[in-house]
């Protein structure tokens, strides 16, 4: 700055126009980065994103795999818990059992079977399918309880329908001497030229003492048919 005062005060006594002289130290503006230094960073930035989107894809890749195991796994497990039998393929109730945790309370589900021997109206129910009884006992064709409380009783049977059928599930209790005692019941009084097949459902809710004996009652058992053991199911579970 001295030295262009100088110049200029001694050109202007002159009587020549004033001379103007750059500092040559004066601060320059920063110049612009060069192409070859973005092309660098926008590179890089692609291969940031490249990386994260490829990790995204690997991340999906595995766990596709992982689900598919668990798919095929679930699949072998059931077909080998199942069997052949009367020609279609069931899964055996007793692995179907063993695959869950034991029942909370009190339960039983029988099922009709062609090596059950009904009487002339009490239904018998099979020990060969593979019977659900969890403290509960079978014998002499009734269910007997051995925890008191409520619980829920149902019957379902399979019968020809042609001149009249009742369907009923009855109780036997040491409170009460002489007949069991109905709990539940259906009837029907229907006369037909020929022979129908039809079904009977009846469940309710009772409360049952330690020994009472429930059991099934048709009004004739050589009505009830037993082509397959689901078909005819009598069961009870404490709630």
């Amino acid at each position: 700055m001295e030295r262009y005062r100088e110049s200029t005060a001694g050109m202007s006594t002159s009587g020549y126009p004033p001379v103007f002289v750059v500092d040559a130290y004066a601060t320059r503006p920063p110049l612009p980065p060069k192409l070859s230094q973005r092309r660098r960073h926008a590179g890089a930035t692609q291969i940031l994103l490249i990386l994260l989107v490829s990790m995204a894809l690997c991340g999906m890749a595995i766990e596709a795999c992982f689900i598919y195991h668990l798919y095929q796994t679930d699949n072998a497990d059931s077909a080998s818990s199942s069997k052949l039998i009367a020609g279609q393929e069931v899964t055996s109730p007793t692995e179907i059992h063993s695959l869950v945790l034991p029942p909370s309370k009190p339960v039983a589900h029988l099922t009709g079977g062609q090596d059950v021997v009904h009487g002339k109206e009490i239904m018998a129910w099979s020990m060969d399918a593979e019977p659900l009884l969890y403290e509960m006992d079978y014998k002499n064709r009734c269910i007997v309880i051995q925890k008191e409380g409520y619980y829920y009783v149902y019957s379902k049977v399979y019968f020809l329908d042609f001149d009249g059928f009742h369907h009923s599930v009855n109780r036997k209790t040491d409170r009460y001497v002489g007949k069991s005692i109905p709990l539940l019941m259906s009837k029907r009084y229907t006369e037909m030229s020929r022979e129908k097949r039809s079904n009977s459902y009846i469940g309710g809710v009772f409360h049952l003492t330690v020994g009472d004996a429930i059991f099934v009652e048709v009004s004739n058992t050589t009505k009830i048919v037993r082509n397959k053991p689901f078909e005819n199911v009598f069961g009870i579970f404490m709630i």
